[in-house]
């Protein structure tokens, strides 16, 4: 019924009904609940060109201003925000920064900062949301969800569901990938930390433990590697994320300090930089290699800002993988720069909500047990749409 007003625009309950196919007492019962959530208003009758006595129907369309879902990005540094209408339409969208060193409670401080400023800046508003993803960094099950997912469901009285935030980045781009690659697909993004996410057999892969994608911590450099957060030494982490590559670059007397910096140095081919980038894609590259052996993906994507930055960690990570699979050439995957920016564990968490993907099928959602009661409406609407949101055509 949504997808038909977003299509035709405001339409009375009856053209609703038939356009639908079901029954209008169904459909008095549906946009009634709508009403409540605010995710249909009454924009006018049809009085106008109405023909013959009885009183005038109701004209129903989307309210634009309803945020339906919400997915949420948090990273070590930023939390990304992304708000989908009842057409599966992104309405509101940004990013807000804290130090990496902030606790839980400062990030979610910042968190709810946002939401309530993206309102004021489009007008959103959250009085119909329906549910809520929330894309975390973490370990298998070690993610913090509890807290997370209760201060989330406290604040809107909505549902929860909490996962990494880099499986919900590779959802997306897995989700906008062709038929022909989407099915086996391996994701890396390289940014404050490296993880990853999988796609083996047409499926999003979470693992026994929740593990599945952690090339970040994959060891590349033994014992004389530098020390990670993980505390292992050596990890791909320790040479590919943007602190390490920064911190490489800094140690070899380029005194870079954030990604501007990296840009310029690649803007005038610095070749220590180079070197240093180069050193970073080979360590992904052989990494990614092994992983190209295992699972034998139809496509590598790899994301985060220093990919779209820096060309030369991208051809390296190519190469590396085009050497690793040199002796079975069938084999090699199409390795490519993520489509979507830093932000698509948002739209990933989105896309998870909506729950419509072939590649979710069978996927675990952990949704929070401790929720309020929600304040709105009686009993939940389903919404699906088969075709996809048309943010990810």
């Amino acid at each position: 019924m949504l997808r038909v007003l977003q299509q035709s625009g405001a339409l009375s309950r009856g053209e609703i009904a038939d356009r639908v196919g079901l029954s209008r007492t169904t459909i008095s019962e549906i946009t009634s609940e709508l009403l409540v959530r605010g995710a249909i208003t009454v924009v006018d009758t049809d009085s106008h060109g109405r023909v013959g006595s009885g009183r005038p129907a109701e004209r129903l369309a989307l309210d634009p201003g309803s945020g339906q879902f919400m997915g949420v990005d948090f990273g070590h540094r930023r939390v990304h925000i992304a708000v989908a209408d009842a057409a599966h339409e992104i309405i509101a969208a940004g990013t807000a920064r804290y130090p990496e060193s902030a606790r839980w409670p400062e990030r979610l401080q910042a968190a709810f900062a946002l939401v309530e400023q993206l309102s004021a800046d489009t007008g959103v508003h959250y009085g119909a949301l329906q549910a809520v993803a929330v894309g975390v960094p973490g370990w298998g099950n070690r993610l913090p969800a509890d807290g997370v997912a209760d201060a989330f469901a406290h604040r809107f009285a909505a549902p929860v569901t909490v996962d990494n935030h880099v499986r919900y980045a590779g959802l997306a781009e897995a989700a906008r990938s062709s038929a022909d690659t989407a099915g086996n697909l391996v994701y890396l993004r390289l940014s404050d930390g490296v993880g990853g996410g999988l796609v083996v057999g047409g499926r999003l892969v979470r693992g026994a433990g929740g593990h599945a994608g952690e090339f970040g911590h994959v060891t590349v450099v033994g014992e004389q590697g530098e020390l990670c957060r993980c505390g292992k030494r050596g990890c791909v982490e320790t040479i590919a994320s943007v602190p390490a590559v920064l911190a490489r670059c800094r140690a070899l007397g380029i005194p870079l300090e954030n990604l501007d910096d990296l840009r310029a140095a690649v803007d005038i081919a610095q070749p220590t930089v180079d070197r240093v980038l180069r050193e970073a894609g080979t360590a992904v590259g052989r990494v990614l290699g092994a992983v190209a052996m295992a699972l034998n993906p139809s496509e590598i994507v790899l994301g985060g800002e220093i990919v779209q930055l820096a060309p030369a960690l991208l051809q390296q990570v190519r190469s590396t993988i085009t050497y690793e699979l040199s002796w079975l050439p069938d084999a090699a995957p199409l390795v490519r720069a993520a489509s979507l920016p830093d932000s698509g564990g948002a739209l990933g968490a989105i896309t998870a909500l909506f729950h419509d993907s072939p590649l979710l099928a069978s996927y675990p959602a952990t949704v929070t047990p401790s929720r309020p009661t929600p304040i709105r409406g009686s009993r939940p609407v389903r919404l699906t749409n088969p075709a996809g949101p048309s943010w990810l055509s």
